[in-house]
This record gives C-alpha cells, structure tokens and sequence, in this order.
C-alpha cells in the first residue's frame, strides 16, 4: 500500500501535469471503484484542479467548484499518466482522467477490487472522510507521545493505525521500528521517555529520508513501478537476508495478509518472535533465539 512517502512523490508529479488544468472528460469502467452517489462524477467535468492534497494514505484532487476526488488505492491500486497523443489505457483503466495534456488512470492488480474513489464536497466532506491521524512531520514530541501513548497497543499496530498516526503503513513501520531499535511488539504505554524520543525521531527521519529517495529516483517522471519492497530497506520484505547493522537474519512475523520484519539482535535483544505458522507447526518447541531457530531448521533438513 503506498504510504507517506509514495504518496508524497504522486502529489508531487501531479502538481506538475494537472494543477490549473480544466478536467476535460471522466471515463469510469469499474462500478465498484467509485463509493459516493453525490456529488457525481459529472460535478466534476469542466472544472480546473486548484489543490491536491494528502489525507493520510489517500490522493484528494480538489476542483474550482469545491468537489474533492479522493483516491485510496489501497495495496494494489496505482496512478499512472500519458502524455496527449500517447496511446489511451482502455479498460485495462478503472478510471480514466482526461486533461488537455494527458490522462490520468487507475489500475489494480489482482482479482480484489480494493481501491476506492470518494467524491465529496468542501472542507466538511473531506473532514468526514480522514481518520484523523497525526501528521508525525507536523508535530512536536509532546504531541506524538500524547498520541503513542492514549491507549496501549503493540508499537506495530500503533504506527499502522490510521486513526493514531497519518501516512504509515505496513512498510515503513518497519524501517522505523528498525531504526528506533525497538520490538515491533513492544506496547506503547510501557515505553520510556527515552524510547519515545528514540521512535519520534527515527519516524521523522525515516518519512523524510524516504521521501527525498524517492522524489530523487523519479525526478520529474511520473512515479511507476510504486512498491513497498525496495533493494536498500533494512528490514521490511528482507526476511532471512542481513540486517544493514549488526549483519544478522532479518526475522518475520506473518499474519493473513501481510507481515512484520525485524532484526531481533537490534530490535529484541536476540528474543525470536512468536510466528503464527511455525507456532502452530513447532508448538513447544518455538526457538527462544535465531540460533536455536537455526538448530531446529538443521535437524528438520536432515
């Protein structure tokens, strides 16, 4: 799912191709994308893109007219854009944003149709429709602890959370958790001052360190290939392969559809991390460490 920084760079190549630009014609081939009746689709033809803005992990392009689309694309929904004269996307496309210059499309890999697309009107309609997160980039320590810290979660679930922290994700929780050196299963109100500092700064770091990567990789081109998996993360996706700091095995804690990686030499003081699957497989026999993991991994090859 694209988060704070994936976010950003689409804003960003957006604002180059279609701010002050007169949306010429709309063209919807999925019924399912689109979630609001009113104001529709038609509110929105004719009129000229004078914001674009990030809500949480959503896209809003604002109109003339004070008519918002918001855009969630969810895991597997991205935004892609051909320049005028270049060959249209058919229904291959969601939906397809004509503007004078070019189009602006949806796709969605998969069979689950999970992207979404909300029109609404005015500072109220986009009130209703954000899950109110805090903007961690925006916010003093103080706030941030106030948020962490307001009910007691796994530190992983709380960065993930929408309606406690805005644009992070599955990913990037990760890397800053890693770079926080802290168990993504630590829960929130048990925290030191310390800690919390030690979060507060590796998630400022790790939003904008990322987001100038990836608007140095794009440049001016129009974000594509937008995933949560890249070569130079320190742990997220990089299960088994070594941890950019002490060298050890990343670790993973999987669930239905995703999962959580962790160095457990920075992060959990050596501690392996009760998965689910291999739980429910070795029982009693969970490894306490990756060494003993490694063991049990010897004699099950043998």
């Amino acid at each position: 799912m694209p988060e704070y920084p994936d976010i950003t760079v689409y804003i960003d190549a957006l604002e180059r191709r279609v701010l002050g630009r007169v949306l010429e014609s709309v063209e919807l081939h999925s019924y399912f994308l689109l979630r609001t009746a009113e104001p529709s689709l038609e509110a929105v033809v004719g009129a000229k893109v004078t914001q674009l803005r990030r809500i949480g992990k959503r896209i809003a392009i604002g109109f003339d007219n004070d008519v918002w689309m918001v855009f969630h694309l969810m895991i597997a929904g991205r935004l892609h854009w051909r320049d005028a004269g270049k060959k249209t996307p058919g229904k291959n496309a969601l939906i397809s944003l004509q503007f004078p210059n070019g189009v602006l499309f949806l796709t969605e890999a998969g069979t689950k149709k999970r992207a979404s697309l909300h029109l609404v009107s005015g500072e109220r309609g986009l009130a209703q429709i954000n899950p109110g997160g805090l903007e961690i980039l925006e916010a003093d320590l103080p706030a941030f602890q106030q948020a962490l810290t307001r009910n007691n979660h796994t530190l992983k679930r709380a960065l993930t959370d929408p309606h406690i922290f805005s644009g992070v994700g599955n990913a990037y929780s990760d890397e800053i958790l890693h770079a926080a050196r802290l168990s993504p299963i630590a829960q929130t109100q048990k925290l030191n001052a310390e800690e919390i500092e030690r979060l507060y700064q590796a998630c400022r770091s790790c939003l904008t360190t990322w987001t100038q990567r990836l608007r140095d990789q794009y440049g001016d081109a129009f974000p594509e290939k937008v995933t949560a998996f890249r070569e130079d993360m320190a742990v997220h996706g990089r299960y088994n392969l070594p941890c950019p700091v002490c060298g050890g095995a990343v670790q993973r804690i999987r669930y239905a559809t995703n999962e959580t990686n962790y160095c457990p030499d920075c992060q959990t003081g050596g501690r392996l991390l009760a998965d689910r699957a291999l739980s429910r497989l070795l029982k009693k026999d969970w490894p306490r460490s990756v060494e003993e993991l490694e063991k049990v991994r010897g004699k099950n090859d043998h």
